[in-house]
Formats: C-alpha cells, sequence, structure tokens
C-alpha cells in the first residue's frame, strides 16, 4: 500500500502503474505528443458509409480495442447505446470505452459490462445506476475517473490511446467536415469531442444531418475524419439540455448565491476585465444574476467567461458585460444558437479549456471559478464523485482543473443535504485536493482557507458571517448528527486520477 500527500492509501500496483499523488503542481513536466497512424483519402474515394456496422468493419475494430464517445448530447444522447449494442451484435468483447462522461441514459452498459464486451472504463463521471453498478463491483477492472484538463493530458500523451472515436454530430457534410450548432439535435460546442478527433487513430462521425459540401462553421475538420455514417436519430433534443440549468427560488440556494456574490464583488479580482466561470446548478446561476447587479452598479465588464455555458452567461454577453465567452460545453438550447450567432462566443477543446500539459490552458487565466460539491473537509478537500453512502453518483469534470489554475476558488454547497451534513471531518473520495480550495459559501456564512491570509484580510470587513471549517462542520454536525461510516469491501472499483496522471484517492465496493 503506498500513501499519496494527502494521506490516502493507494493500493501498490497502482501506485507503481499511474504514481500517486504529490502536490497540485509536482508532475507538470515536459513530454512527447502521442502521434497516430493516417490512412491517406484518395482524390475519388468515399467516406460515406451505409450503417455503423460497416463502419465497425471498416476500422478493423477487435477485441481488446479503445473506442471513445463524447457526452454533449448528456441524457439525449442516442450514439454510445446505437455503436455499443452493434458492438455486441459482432461478437466483439473486451472493449476499454473512453467516453468524456457517461449519463442515466448509457444504463445499457451494465449488460454490456456483464456480458465481457465492455471490460475498461476510463470516463469524467458515472451516473445513478451505472455508477450503482460499478459501486457494487461489475467489473473486474477499476473505472478510472479523469478530470475534464486530465482526460485531454491523458490522450494527447497517449496514456489513453484511442484505436477508434465514434462521435455524435448534429450536422456533418459527406466528408466529415462537423458542428454542433447546424442540424436536428444541436448541442452547441463540441470540445470534448474536438480532443478525440484529433488524436484517436480513426474517426468515425455518426450524424442525422447530412449537409451539402463544405458543412461550416468547422469544429472538427474532414482532415480528422475517416468515415461518416448517417442515421435516423443521434440524440433527444430536449435530452441534450435536460436537468443541469435552473434558476433556483430555493431561499438557501438564494442565501449561498448572494454570499457568493458579496465575496466576488469584494474581492481583488473584482475589477474591469476580470474574469469568471460559474457552475450549472441552481444557486451557481443565481450567483451570476447577484453579480450583473453590482457590475452594472460599478460600471465593471469582464473579459471573457469561460467553461459549461448557459443561457446565463449569454445574457451577459448580450447586454455587453461579458466582452467574449470561450466555450467548451453547452448546458441549453440559446447557449448553442449563441455560439451559432456571436462572434465573440468561442469554441475550444478541452486541451485548450483545462489540459495541465497543454502550453497553457484557459482556466490558468481565470480570475474567479464557482464550483459545487457532495462533501468538503476539514482539510478543504473536496468530493464530487461518491454519495454520502459511497456510491458513485457523479462527475469529476473540471473541478480540480479549474480550483487548481484560478486566482481564488470558490466552492458552494449547502451546509446539510436533507440529513446528510456536507462539511464533514474527512470527505469519502478526494477530487480536489484542499490545497485548490480558498473559500468554502454556506448559507449560513464562509469559511476562508487559512492558506489565504491575503484573503482574510481582504475579506474582514466583509458583509457575510465568517467561520472556520471547522466551526462550519460542527455546525452541520449539530443540525444532523455524526454521519455513520460507510462499510467497504475490499475490492477497487474506481482510481480517482488526479489532473497529472498521479491518483488522488481510490473507491472501494460499497
Amino acid at each position: 500500500m503506498g500513501q499519496n500527500k494527502l494521506g490516502r492509501d493507494i493500493p501498490q500496483e497502482f501506485a507503481e502503474q499511474y504514481g500517486v499523488f504529490g502536490g497540485e503542481f509536482e508532475e507538470i513536466k515536459t513530454y512527447q505528443e502521442h502521434s497516430r497512424q493516417i490512412n491517406p483519402v484518395k482524390p475519388r474515394d468515399t467516406k460515406l458509409l451505409g450503417s455503423i456496422k460497416e463502419a465497425i468493419e471498416k476500422t478493423g475494430l477487435k477485441d481488446g480495442m479503445t473506442i471513445s464517445f463524447h457526452h454533449h448530447f448528456r441524457e439525449g444522447d442516442f450514439v454510445m447505446n446505437m455503436v455499443m449494442d452493434t458492438i455486441a451484435e459482432m461478437g466483439i468483447k473486451n472493449i476499454s470505452i473512453a467516453p468524456s462522461s457517461i449519463a442515466n441514459v448509457h444504463e445499457p452498459l451494465i449488460g454490456h459490462i456483464k456480458n465481457g464486451v465492455v471490460t475498461n472504463i476510463t470516463s469524467s463521471g458515472l451516473r445513478d445506476k451505472v455508477g450503482a453498478a460499478i459501486s457494487e463491483g461489475i467489473m473486474e477492472n477499476p473505472v478510472v475517473i479523469r478530470s475534464h484538463g486530465g482526460r485531454a493530458r491523458a490522450i494527447a500523451r497517449g496514456d489513453v490511446k484511442i484505436d477508434v472515436a465514434f462521435l455524435g454530430a448534429p450536422s456533418s457534410d459527406a466528408y466529415g467536415n462537423v458542428n454542433g450548432t447546424v442540424g436536428k439535435a444541436t448541442c452547441g460546442s463540441l470540445g470534448y469531442a474536438m480532443i478525440d478527433a484529433k488524436y484517436a487513430e480513426q474517426v468515425v462521425i455518426i450524424t442525422d444531418y447530412l449537409v451539402d459540401y463544405p458543412n461550416t462553421p468547422i469544429s472538427i475538420p474532414q482532415t480528422d475524419v475517416d468515415y461518416v455514417v448517417e442515421v435516423d436519430a443521434i440524440g433527444d433534443p430536449d435530452g441534450i439540455a435536460k436537468g443541469a440549468t435552473r434558476f433556483t427560488k430555493n431561499p438557501k440556494e438564494l442565501l449561498i448565491a448572494e454570499y457568493a456574490s458579496k465575496v466576488i464583488t469584494k474581492s481583488p479580482y473584482f475589477k474591469e476585465g476580470f474574469s469568471f466561470q460559474t457552475g450549472t446548478g441552481g444557486a451557481s446561476l443565481a450567483v451570476s444574476r447577484f453579480m450583473r447587479e453590482t457590475m452594472i452598479k460599478e460600471n465593471i465588464t469582464a473579459d471573457f467567461a469561460l467553461g459549461g455555458i448557459t443561457n446565463a452567461m449569454v445574457e451577459l454577453l448580450e447586454e455587453g458585460l461579458v466582452k467574449k465567452i470561450i466555450d467548451v460545453q453547452d448546458f441549453d438550447h440559446p447557449s448553442g444558437i449563441s455560439l451559432g450567432n456571436s462572434e465573440n462566443h468561442y469554441e475550444i477543446d478541452a486541451n485548450f479549456y483545462a489540459s495541465p500539459l497543454s502550453k497553457g490552458a484557459a482556466i490558468n487565466q481565470l480570475d474567479v471559478a464557482i464550483l459545487s460539491a457532495l462533501e468538503i473537509d476539514t482539510d478543504f478537500n473536496v468530493n464530487v464523485i461518491t454519495g454520502s453512502d459511497g456510491v458513485i453518483r457523479g462527475a469529476s469534470g473540471g473541478h480540480s482543473d479549474t480550483s487548481a489554475a484560478c486566482k481564488m476558488s470558490l466552492i458552494i454547497s449547502p451546509l446539510v443535504r436533507g440529513r446528510i451534513p456536507t462539511i464533514v471531518e474527512a470527505v469519502n473520495t478526494v477530487v480536489t485536493p484542499g490545497s485548490s480550495v480558498d473559500v468554502v459559501v454556506t448559507e449560513i456564512g464562509i469559511a476562508i482557507n487559512p492558506a489565504r491570509q491575503d484573503l482574510i484580510e481582504a475579506f474582514k470587513n466583509l458583509d457575510v458571517p465568517q467561520y472556520t471549517i471547522e466551526e462550519l462542520q460542527q455546525k452541520a454536525y449539530a443540525i444532523v448528527g455524526v454521519p455513520d461510516k460507510i462499510e467497504y469491501g475490499e475490492k477497487t472499483v474506481a482510481l480517482i486520477e488526479y489532473r497529472d496522471g498521479t491518483i488522488i484517492d481510490v473507491v472501494k465496493n460499497v
């Protein structure tokens, strides 16, 4: 057993294979980028094929290979299930899948795991039923959870070698020029798919909206695409924008948002030309509304907003309060429309967004980031992957990337959820180390990381109640009691990779 810098026990075989977390920037070192084999397309060759099965045959996909998908269609995705069902019908086994994330709609994966079609998974997140099945130990090999920046790093460095990327495209021409702003199931930015298209050995575009050549604007270019398949439907537009974005009327969430907004607007970073990233939950969206009032009152505009984009950001852009949006993923329909229409709304890939091994990610330019949490502990470590029962039910996303890179990270969370404390002595699973977390914001007040004496000084007259993190934890326990310890088994079901490729924590079976 090896221990990492946070004192988390990492089984020896994984410690040796990946290395153990030793600090935020310890492993940011020179590396050789992954190169790939190219199959040139001659002048009269056609890329357009008749079916997914034909595409699988043409790529030469066989047992033991690695395939990937993107998650821009979120709960509306049809592509992963269509491809996996076809692979299973063709009798191909022992496949590793490397989707950028896995949603509830991908529940059929459970059957493919049990039948030996899928034997390895790496992803940013695992939702409800798939996460629960993994936590029960249905896989022989642990799932590897990577952040969005960590996934981009792993693909670029060749830690993850994708044999075939199957990428759903809202629109494509027959030569493989793709975008996400035109079509029947538009999703806006294709930032996570773009990295797969650039590095995968072979790329199959699956679309339900074939247009004349050339399809512009071009998000994924023909030079990265081997084959194109037209199907009846790639996704459900309602599912693409489902669930993530809603303006809250919850008094607790509004109070959290008000406090977070005060922290931002009274911080040293709130000045002309500042930059920010917000989340997509109710409280996060409300922060941008509170911030907007102060920006108008103090005549301050932001140079850019970043990340997963929502209509709240688009409205700030249209009002001139934000000069530019840098967009890796869209969470609602208006954001996708804006990406297609506005010259100040830019699409970027995951490498540009958050890779720790790129020549400078956009998150490195961020002043402020607002992030959520399932749990925060008294060392400011954050868990966004396992629930209070120890079951995998979340996603690493850009959490550890953004909080490490920005100048001030805010973790917003209610003090308790239902009968469960969110501020605890030790989180179940560390995804983001406490050294990356600056301010925790709850509905009863804030706690500033003692490592940030500059912020403690800056906020000494702030009109928000302030506590130590230990005081917040004690208040949470006073309301709902001390949480029961989870009974874990001996089997490692997931490895939590830090963005640099080392292991920051592991998840055992429940």
